[in-house]
């Protein structure tokens, strides 16, 4: 396993303490969490989606940013078709603690995420019927007839929000071809939502907007799965902060 620290653009330096923020300020403990990378290689250059997130929004507000949020219970009840990659069954359960939910729970948050913010849903077509009630983060996403599809996933990052931030996330974030999208609903993006736009850029469009630097990072680690093709033997970087300074490490 590596370690070494890492420097992204200063544009997307995000990481300093807040304005009155003081070293007596307690660390808040990071929530689980997971986003979701989605990739259109279609076209001569791949492009990424990104969403600008609500002015109004407490945790970045303004920014651009992958679709996300924290783990629901419900994230561990809700069954998934298809399986994670082996590798990234096991990248994801390693450097966790004591009630760590599970891989899986991680990649259905990103898939519940994606579609609660932008109303794309990453899943496959099933008939099955559920012998316990559904919980209802789910409930619109099953009520289309559709399974969240695990099996398309690649878990590509894990990212902890800096001590300095009031509001901190321990985020894995998974990539997924746009073709994996089976169905769309409208409306999910608005002026009042969390997200109030939506782009398709090249990396190197979205490196030029107003995105965090964590957001910045994961951008220029993609252009690697990119080039590689999305390979499962792939090192899964591990970026955390130490002393002010961001620390890339592998998991």
């Amino acid at each position: 396993m590596n370690e070494d620290e890492t420097n992204a653009p200063e544009a997307h330096a995000d990481i300093r303490p807040l304005a009155g923020a003081t070293q007596a300020r307690k660390t808040v403990k990071p929530r689980l969490a997971a986003s979701m990378v989605l990739l259109d290689g279609s076209g001569t250059e791949t492009k990424v989606l990104l969403g600008r997130r609500n002015s109004a929004l407490a945790f970045l507000p303004g920014k651009y940013a992958f679709p996300g949020g924290r783990l629901e219970k419900a994230d561990r009840l809700i069954r998934g078709h298809g399986l994670l990659p082996d590798t990234s069954l096991e990248k994801l359960a390693l450097r966790r603690r004591r009630g760590f939910p599970g891989p899986e729970a991680f990649a259905l948050a990103a898939i519940r995420e994606i579609f609660e913010e932008t109303g794309l849903l990453v899943g496959a077509p099933t008939r099955e019927t559920y012998s316990k009630p559904v919980p209802a983060e789910w409930q619109t996403f099953v009520d289309h007839g559709f399974a969240p599809n695990l099996s398309a996933l690649r878990f590509i990052a894990r990212a902890v929000t800096p001590p300095s931030f009031p509001r901190r996330f321990d985020t894995s974030f998974f990539a997924v071809n746009v073709g994996s999208v089976a169905h769309r609903i409208e409306g999910c993006v608005t002026p009042d939502t969390e997200l109030v736009e939506l782009v398709w850029l090249s990396i190197a469009e979205a490196m030029k907007l107003d995105i965090p630097r964590i957001t910045a990072m994961i951008l220029l680690e993609l252009e690697t799965h990119i080039v590689a093709k999305f390979p499962h033997d792939l090192p899964v970087p591990f970026f955390y902060e130490r002393k002010r300074r961001w620390i890339r490490d592998h998991l």
